[in-house]
C-alpha cells in the first residue's frame, strides 16, 4: 500500500517509517487465544493472500537486485519473511510489483516495473525450497501440494502499462497475473479513488484494457480505483473482478474502501473483496485521519516541494494525528459486513503487508493469519466457509478468469 510513506498517499512501503508496535486494544475485544481447532481447520486451508509490498521493501533497503537480505533468516524490520510466511500457512501469495506515478511522469515506469517485477523472479528462484513461480490455479494446487509457496505477481497501478496494450501483455507473459487499474492518481482513462476524475469511470481506451485483461485471463483489480471506475469496469468486464487489498466502507468511510452499493456489483459479477490489514483503513477513526491525510499532503507538497522535507512535514502531521490500531476483531467485522452484503463467497484476504505503517493488534506480521481462522471459527462461521474465506474465493474467481480468457463462461 505504501501508505504514508513514499508517495504518503494511498498504499506505500514501511522500509522508511517505523513500524508503531500493536497495542493491545481497549473495550470488548480481548486476545484471541488459539484453540487446536482453528490450528487445524487453518493447517488444511489453501491460504491466499492478494497482496504483500515485501518486493518494492526489498528494492528500498538493498537495491534492485536485493543482493544483501536474507529471507531464510530473521528480518525484523519487515512483515514478511521465509520462517513467518511458514508459521502463518501462507500457501499462495500475489507479490505486488509497485512503483511509483512519479516514474510515468519521468518516462520509466514501464522499465522500473520490470525491475520488480524481476525482484519476484529472484525471489522464487533464489529459495526454490520455499518458493515456487505460479501462473495459474494449476499451478497454485502443484506447488502447494508440493508443500512451497506459490508467487504470483500483481502489477499496482495501471501507469506501469504507459497507455500501451502492447505493455500490458508482455506483462502477463512475465507473469503478471492481476493489474490494480490506478494507484494514488487518476489515469486518463481510469480514475482512482483519492485523486480528481479524469475520465469519469473508464476511458474507452480504459475499456479496452479491461476487456484485454479478460483476454488474456489478467484478474482486473479495482482497489484504489474510485466509485465510478469500479461500476465501468464491473459492468464492462465479462470475468470476476478483485480488489485486492480493500476493505468494506461500510464499517470504516474510506474511499479506499468498497461502497455497499458496490459490494452488490461484486456479488452479481462473481468477484472477491480481499480485505486489507492497514489499521488507517479499517478503524472507523483511522479512516476519518487517513481521508484527510490525502488532502493535507497535496497542500504539504505545494508548501515543501523537496521530497524529504514533504515527508518529514507529513510524518508529523501523522504523529499529531493518531488513531487506535484496532485489533484482529476490527479485520473480521469488515469480512461479517462483506459476508453480509455480498455473501460468503464474496470476501477474502489482502493484507498489504510490508506496505503498511500500522496494522492491528495480533496481526503484526505474515505468521499472525491463524488468529483470524480463530476469530471467524468464534463467529461460528464453518470449516467449509473458513476455508472460503482464506483461499477458495480466490481460486474460484482465478479459475472463472482462466476459464473467460479460453472462450469459456463468460457473462452473459
Amino acid at each position: 500500500m505504501r501508505c504514508l510513506v513514499l508517495v504518503l498517499l494511498a498504499c506505500g512501503t514501511t522500509s522508511t517509517l517505523a513500524i508503531p508496535g500493536p497495542q493491545p486494544p481497549t473495550g470488548t475485544n480481548k486476545e484471541i487465544i488459539l484453540s487446536d481447532e482453528a490450528r487445524a481447520i487453518h493447517g488444511d486451508a489453501l491460504l491466499i493472500d492478494g497482496h504483500n509490498d515485501l518486493p518494492y521493501a526489498l528494492r528500498a533497503k538493498d537495491g534492485p537486485s536485493f543482493r544483501n537480505i536474507d529471507l531464510s533468516k530473521p528480518q525484523p524490520q519487515f512483515h514478511t519473511d521465509i520462517a513467518r510466511l511458514r508459521k502463518g500457512n501462507v500457501g499462495a501469495q500475489f507479490w505486488s510489483a509497485y512503483v511509483s506515478v512519479d516514474t510515468a511522469k519521468k518516462g520509466v515506469a514501464v522499465r522500473t516495473t520490470l525491475e520488480q517485477i524481476d525482484i519476484i523472479h529472484e525471489l522464487a528462484a533464489r529459495y526454490p525450497d520455499t518458493f515456487t513461480m505460479a501462473y495459474g490455479t494449476d499451478d497454485i494446487r502443484r506447488i502447494r501440494q508440493a508443500g512451497k509457496i506459490a508467487c504470483m505477481i500483481g502489477v499496482e497501478g495501471g501507469h506501469s502499462i504507459d497507455n500501451s496494450l502492447g505493455v500490458l501483455r508482455d506483462y502477463y507473459r512475465l507473469g503478471v497475473r492481476y493489474m490494480t487499474l490506478t494507484h494514488s492518481e487518476s489515469l486518463d482513462w481510469a480514475d482512482s479513488c483519492s485523486d480528481a476524475p479524469r475520465a469519469n469511470g473508464l476511458s474507452p481506451f480504459g475499456v479496452e484494457v479491461v476487456q484485454e485483461m479478460n483476454r488474456l485471463g489478467m484478474l482486473v483489480d479495482l482497489s484504489h480505483v474510485s466509485p465510478a471506475t469500479m461500476k465501468a469496469a464491473l459492468k464492462v468486464s465479462t470475468a470476476p473482478v478483485i480488489f485486492s487489498h480493500s476493505s468494506a466502507r461500510g464499517v470504516a468511510d474510506h474511499p479506499r474502501n468498497v461502497p455497499d452499493d458496490v459490494l452488490g456489483l461484486v456479488k452479481a459479477n462473481g468477484g472477491v473483496v480481499m480485505v486489507n490489514f492497514y489499521s488507517g483503513f479499517l478503524v472507523p477513526e483511522g479512516a476519518r485521519a487517513m481521508q484527510r491525510m490525502f488532502e493535507v499532503s497535496r497542500e504539504l507538497k505545494k508548501k515543501f516541494p523537496n521530497e524529504a522535507e514533504h515527508k518529514e512535514a507529513l510524518q508529523a502531521w501523522v504523529k499529531e494525528n493518531d488513531y487506535p490500531a484496532g485489533s484482529v476483531h476490527t479485520i473480521v467485522d469488515h469480512i461479517d459486513h462483506i459476508v453480509k452484503v455480498a455473501g460468503i463467497d464474496h470476501v477474502g484476504l489482502g493484507s498489504d503487508f510490508d506496505g503498511v505503517p500500522k496494522l492491528p493488534f495480533q496481526m503484526s506480521d505474515v505468521s499472525c493469519y491463524p488468529y483470524i481462522t480463530q476469530e471467524l471459527l468464534n463467529r461460528k462461521y464453518t470449516r467449509e466457509q473458513i476455508h472460503k474465506i482464506l483461499g477458495g474465493n480466490l481460486m474460484r474467481v482465478f479459475a472463472a478468469a482462466e476459464q473467460v480468457s479460453r472462450g469459456k463462461g463468460a457473462k452473459p
